[in-house]
């Protein structure tokens, strides 16, 4: 599938290029969410509760919106668990308070479980600034609104937003793709599970799903002929997610077009370590809802991917 034409490469970039980088780029992010310096900065900046502080800490960019809006943007919880912590979240902590808890935690957090990341930073974040400011932000509010925030001075402060940025982009292309195919939040679950073969409660439960909404959304995927009786993934069902993937890769990797074949490459070198690193570190559990692949892929020197993952938020 064609991505379009990058400036700074004059070709069309492979988009399994984009399910690589974000490999290498997750793990980094995602500290934000299970590192204990973030867990607790987001306590004590106000927010109550882990979840509180998750809602609370990704939606601030955007402001103090209603829970409407984070039910919109983060797209795959259950409504009523984003209402269980927006808009309360705003009472205990302005958003601006939050975004400099997460900040500084994240960056703590970071320079923590991948000690490269100190000496590699500035190097990455040349190459990762050009990405951020040549992607399209249309479309995509999570995205937009990271972008939109100052970048720390700190270079590993640095670093850590540019990976949220991209981050959120990719995840907003996603959810572009999955409404546009007709799939709601808890059916994106289902068909990634059956698919993945992934254990149920791992997305269900943290995602806010009862076992009555999993089985309807099963249901309606059935209806659609994109599950089996027994609850597998029909060619059919096979096909949508593969056509899924395929065109989140290919939006999320038209900004990498910016830099040379070269520079990607390099990129992908720098990233590398640091993800491992972050991954061995035992911050982000395993298995997880982000679709993530297993911590064996990581080796001491890079990320190995052992099979495709799909993408979650």
């Amino acid at each position: 599938m064609g991505t379009g034409m990058g400036t700074g490469t004059g070709r069309v970039m492979d988009a399994g290029s984009a399910r690589e980088i974000w490999q290498k780029l997750e793990p980094l992010h995602a500290v934000t969410y299970f590192a204990p310096e973030c867990v607790e900065a987001h306590r004590e900046v106000g927010l109550r509760g882990f979840w509180m502080g998750y809602f609370g800490a990704r939606a601030a960019p955007l402001g103090a919106v209603a829970a409407g809006v984070v039910e919109a943007a983060f797209f795959n919880f259950h409504p009523a668990m984003v209402r269980r912590a927006v808009p309360d979240a705003w009472r205990f902590a302005a958003p601006d308070a939050v975004l400099r808890a997460r900040s500084l935690s994240a960056t703590a957090a970071l320079r923590r479980v991948a000690p490269s990341a100190a000496q590699a930073a500035a190097r990455i974040n040349a190459l990762l600034e050009r990405v951020v400011a040549a992607a399209d932000g249309a479309g995509c509010p999570l995205f937009a609104a990271n972008r939109g925030l100052n970048v720390p001075d700190d270079p590993v402060g640095a670093l850590w937003q540019h990976t949220t940025t991209l981050r959120e982009h990719r995840g907003d292309g996603h959810v572009a793709v999955l409404t546009a195919e007709g799939v709601g939040g808890c059916e994106a679950h289902v068909l990634f599970a059956a698919s993945e073969g992934t254990d149920v409660a791992i997305l269900r439960d943290n995602r806010g799903w009862s076992k009555d909404e999993w089985q309807a959304a099963a249901d309606r995927l059935s209806a659609r002929g994109l599950l089996d009786d027994g609850g597998h993934p029909t060619a059919e069902g096979r096909a949508l997610r593969d056509h899924v993937e395929s065109r989140t890769d290919a939006l999320a990797v038209r900004p990498y077009e910016e830099l040379r074949q070269g520079e990607f490459a390099q990129l992908q070198e720098l990233l590398a370590p640091l993800a491992a690193q972050a991954l061995a570190s035992d911050t982000v559990p395993f298995p997880n809802p982000m679709g993530l692949p297993a911590r064996t892929a990581a080796t001491p020197d890079g990320l190995r991917a052992t099979r495709r993952t799909g993408s979650s938020s």
